[in-house]
């Protein structure tokens, strides 16, 4: 699989098809594997701590999430398909999680987000059946891993916001008895209708974080995050030169 290295990131170059038939295939496989999804922000935290960016550069799959991913990719002279952002992935995974018969875990989230998600889930995906779910206020880890072990589920979902997410997922990946574990981040908000998408002109404009800053203006210092993701990329260009 072609990477791409974003500020030490090593972002994989894949379409959503591509990544939905890994996916498929880490289903198929007995043992665990852990996908992230980067946007411009959590590569930026990346690149100013390196046990984060150690953890992310250690997952089976990560996929470029957000316009700013891309645009890096095509100024370090590597341009890759297009976007493959959590959500997306997600709800792409559904259907077949529910033509496979697969189970799904939920961690994450304020208390009964995990649940509305959970029951969202169902309504539409008959045959996905639900393992458990947990919000994302826990103290005793042990507990949380024992929890989640005794469904054994194949698509666990954990969605505690970066870094956290990931440190988490990284530290006890391997005694997690699920065989597609996932940062999902804000994503178990939206399924469960607590947050709103942005309206289809914002996604096909690849205005998405505008849409966020308007409906949640203090998002607004998070966003500053992208110009400068934007101008640390370019000054790597210009000081490392067009990427083999």
């Amino acid at each position: 699989m072609d990477k791409v290295s974003i500020l030490g990131v090593n972002v994989a170059s894949l379409t959503m098809d591509e990544a939905v038939e890994k996916i498929n295939k880490m289903l198929s496989e007995d043992k665990s594997h852990t996908i992230y999804t980067p946007n411009s922000e959590i590569i930026m935290v990346a690149s100013r701590d390196e046990e984060f960016k150690k953890a992310l550069n250690q997952a089976d799959l990560l996929t470029p999430d957000g316009i700013g991913v891309v645009k890096a990719a095509k100024i370090l002279g590597r341009p890759i398909p297009g976007r493959v952002s959590g959500y997306d992935l997600i709800m792409r995974m559904l259907p077949e999680l529910d033509r496979q018969g697969k189970s799904v875990f939920i961690l994450g989230a304020k208390p009964g987000i995990a649940e509305q998600a959970a029951a969202k889930i169902k309504e539409q995906f008959n045959n996905v059946l639900i393992t458990g779910t947990h919000d994302g206020y826990f103290d005793d880890d042990e507990e949380m891993i024992s929890l989640i072990n005794q469904g054994s589920p194949d698509f666990l979902m954990v969605c505690l916001g970066a870094p956290r997410q990931e440190k988490w997922i990284d530290k006890y990946k391997d005694r997690l008895n699920a065989k597609v574990i996932i940062g999902a981040g804000g994503s178990v908000d939206v399924i469960a209708g607590n947050v709103k998408r942005a309206p289809d002109f914002y996604i096909k404009h690849n205005l998405e974080w505008l849409y966020r800053v308007a409906s949640q203006p203090k998002r607004i210092g998070r966003a500053m995050e992208l110009p400068k993701f934007g101008f640390t990329v370019i000054g790597y260009r210009l000081k490392h030169g067009k990427k083999k």
